[in-house]
């Protein structure tokens, strides 16, 4: 945890960072994204990096330290080159479509899943005939981005059995042997 919180940030060129008390506002070419910061932590801003310093070597201040200092860089990394997740559709029959901010899903059950994508986040579905098919979502906010991702797998989560559902791309499913069939 320490060790994260100690190393600096450093800004690229092409990012802003504006601190405001404990409120920091990093602007970039993917967008914009502002954080507060516990009140207990200082930072310390030079032109090309920033520093988080704790008052204590408490767990508390140590554990703040840290995570503070990753939300930091996230943002700076997302507004500089943004971040994206692809996710794959397995199982027959399943498909997804969006329309704007709106996504369609079949995975198998009676009825449609709609599920809406939060503006800060670029969503795209590709079907291409005979393969799966991939949802890729951008956004500069990592956080967020994650948060929609899980809550997209739990509509079908990958089965061990045959592993069909949403899984992301390259993920390897443990599959599981059916029942043997007794003699």
């Amino acid at each position: 945890m320490s060790r994260t919180g100690n190393l600096p940030i450093q800004i690229p060129e092409k990012v802003t960072v504006e601190v405001k008390g404990n409120v920091i506002t990093v602007k970039g070419p993917v967008g914009e994204l502002e954080q507060e910061i516990n009140k207990e932590l200082k930072i310390n801003q030079d032109d090309k990096q920033i520093v988080l310093e704790r008052p204590s070597e408490s767990i508390r201040h140590k554990s703040m330290h840290g995570l503070y200092r990753s939300l930091v860089d996230n943002m700076i990394e997302g507004v500089s080159n943004g971040f994206a997740k692809k996710l794959e559709l397995v199982g027959v029959g399943f498909k997804a479509e969006n329309k704007d901010q709106l996504v369609d899903f079949a995975l198998g059950y009676s009825h449609h899943i709609y599920f809406e994508i939060p503006y800060e986040i670029e969503v795209e579905c590709k079907t291409v005939k005979r393969k799966n098919t991939i949802i890729t979502l951008k956004s500069a906010d990592k956080q967020l981005l994650g948060q929609v991702v899980a809550k997209i797998r739990s509509l079908r989560p990958p089965e061990p059995y045959k592993g069909k559902g949403i899984r992301f791309v390259g993920e390897e499913i443990r599959r599981k042997a059916g029942k043997t069939a007794s003699v």
